[in-house]
This record gives C-alpha cells, structure tokens and sequence, in this order.
C-alpha cells in the first residue's frame, strides 16, 4: 500500500478517537466505602440492650468495622467481635444472671470480686485474645492511680474486660500488667474518642442513660454509689457526643442496674431505638456527603440534634 494512503489512514484513525474523546468520559472508580466505628457504653444489665443495636445494624446491612466498648459494652463487643451471632447473644442473654460473673467477699476495697467473670467469659466469648477476633475491639479501663485511660486491643481479652468491668466500691480493682484498673466509665463512659483515634470515619454510639435511684430513695450503698456516677456521667457528655457522628439512647430509665432477667424487654429498647435512627444512620454513610462537605449530626434520642462541627468549636 503506497506510504501517503498509509499516513492518510493514520491521520483519519486519530481525528476519529479524537472526535469520540469529547463524547466519551472514563468511568470515575467508586467512592470507598466509609468504615464504621461502634461505641458501647456501660450500665450493667441495662447494657442488654446492646444487643438490639446490633441486631438492627445487621439487619439494615449496616457494618461495623470497629467496636469500642466500656464495662457491659466490653463483655457484648467481645461477644460480637468473636464471632457470637446475635441469635445467640440473646438466647445466653436470657440465662444471664449476676451470680454469674460475681461473688461476694470481705475486702477493703469493694464488697465483690469478678473473678467468676473469667470462666464466665471463656463461655460467652469464642477466643482468648484480641488478635483473633474477626472484627477489632477496643477495650476501655481507668487508672486508679493516675486516673488516665487505658486502651486494650491486644493481649488477652479476660483481664482486659475484667479491669473495664471493675465498678468502683462495688467490684474489686484488677492488677493488669502491675497496673491497678477500675472501670472504663471513669475515663469513656462511652469510647467513641478511641474509635475516632484509629481511624473510624464515623461513629455510631450507645448511651445507657438512666439513674440508678427511684423517687423512694436509695436502697443500699450501691444506689448511692451508683446514683453518684451517674450524675457524674451525665456532666460527661459533651467529648463523646463530639466524637459521634450517630447517638442511641435506648430508654432503659425503667430498669433496675441489675435486672438480667428482663433480658428480652432490654433488648427489644435496645433494638426500638435503633430502628428509629436507621435513616439517620444510613445518611451518614453516604461518601456523597462527605464530598459535599457536609457536617456530621449526632442525635441523641428524644433530644434535638447535636452539631457536631459546633460542639467541637464550642
């Protein structure tokens, strides 16, 4: 073929595609997915109600990248993180009663021990250590000596959910590693801040907001003990709504702190609270708002929305 056909064929071939460039854009790849932080606060059987959350997340294909748990929420994120379905975190939730993971003792320093938690918790839990859970969890205590936070999330998980669960005046303090540690809430009373520090991008958390004392008055030194913590939880509010993109409140005000066998209605609160925030949930994982540059909400139930680029402001 002459070589002037030739270069005409290759110039006609270039005004062609450039020609179809203009009309033709290349497929943008899709956003990442956002990943997706889980905070679960303390408040003994009340924290039952941990269970619904999560069995509504799954079911509305919510996932959960990170869980971070203090106290109750510690024993049901281990639970989750091993691999427990939710199926059968409510059917062990109705056998759970305080015995169980308590026993009474003569101490200086608390009128319980949970050393029974550890046996209890080889059989809630489907592995001994933090390295092989299938989803990673956060584990939150206080230092009794310094009063700083202390993180787990390596190690074996017994002594570290141990430590988160040790209520003071109530529970003994636990030795871990020549550290004296008291219960999480002290330091997170819900650890949506170290999900936020290990890269969550947004935060779903659940508060357990509820006083320990009816009108009649405290029962025993527990009450008053516990009545005490809650009001001061409740002046602790603001750093970790800050760090909370979503808030559940599930309304537990009804429940006494150590009503295990209600397990059923505490889940089903638990559960109610999540179905209503599904929507809201559920905006806050689009990548489009993110791109958009719009603020994250946190909303606590039954109160109006919290801005969080506000709060953190402010």
């Amino acid at each position: 073929m002459p070589e002037a056909i030739l270069k005409a064929l290759s110039r006609l071939a270039h005004t062609v595609r450039a020609f179809a460039g203009g009309f033709v854009h290349p497929v943008a790849p899709p956003a990442p997915r956002l990943k997706v932080g889980l905070a679960l606060g303390g408040g003994f059987a009340r924290g039952l109600a941990h269970v619904g959350v999560i069995k509504v997340l799954e079911e509305e294909g919510v996932p959960i990248d990170f869980v971070a748990g203090t106290s109750v929420g510690a024993v049901i994120g281990a639970m989750y993180c091993s691999g427990v379905s939710v199926r059968e975190m409510m059917e062990l939730a109705a056998l759970v009663r305080f015995r169980d993971f308590a026993r009474w003792t003569v101490s200086r320093f608390g009128f319980c021990s949970n050393d029974r938690m550890a046996p209890f918790l080889a059989k809630l839990v489907k592995c001994a250590d933090f390295e092989h859970l299938k989803t990673p969890l956060i584990v939150t205590a206080t230092d009794f000596v310094t009063g700083e936070p202390a993180l787990f999330r390596s190690g074996p998980l017994v002594d570290a959910i141990r430590a988160s669960c040790a209520y003071p005046g109530m529970f003994l303090p636990v030795n871990v590693n020549g550290r004296l540690l008291i219960d999480g809430l002290l330091a997170y009373p819900v650890p949506s801040e170290p999900l936020k520090q290990f890269h969550a991008d947004r935060v779903i958390s659940v508060y357990l907001s509820a006083h320990w004392v009816s009108g009649r008055g405290p029962r025993h030194i527990f009450d008053v003990i516990g009545q005490c913590f809650s009001i001061a939880q409740s002046k602790m509010c603001s750093s970790w709504q800050a760090a909370s993109d979503v808030v559940l409140q599930p309304d537990v005000s009804g429940f006494g702190y150590d009503q295990f066998e209600r397990a059923p209605e505490l889940i089903a609160v638990g559960e109610r609270a999540a179905r209503e925030a599904v929507p809201l949930i559920k905006s806050c994982l689009k990548p489009a708002a993110v791109a958009a540059g719009a603020p994250s909400r946190a909303r606590l139930a039954g109160q109006p929305a919290l801005d969080v680029s506000e709060a953190n402001a402010t």
